[in-house]
């Protein structure tokens, strides 16, 4: 199944609000992100950084 971009994967919802509140709505806005700045925001643990990598990689894009 492919994500779609103009949304955020199944996360969550504490690392969908954590995303929400740093300006990332949707899959696109976080194409080229450090990983490692998102990692630091609420709820946004190993196991959502995985999934968005992974939606991601779907569209050929990545995180830093």
């Amino acid at each position: 199944m492919t994500t779609d971009l103009d949304s955020l994967p199944r996360i969550g919802a504490p690392a969908a609000r954590g995303l929400n509140a740093a300006g990332y709505l949707s899959l696109r806005d976080l194409a080229d992100a450090d990983g490692a700045e998102l990692s630091k925001l609420h709820g946004v643990g190993p196991k959502a950084l995985r999934i968005i990598d992974e939606a991601l990689r779907e569209h050929g894009l990545a995180l830093r």
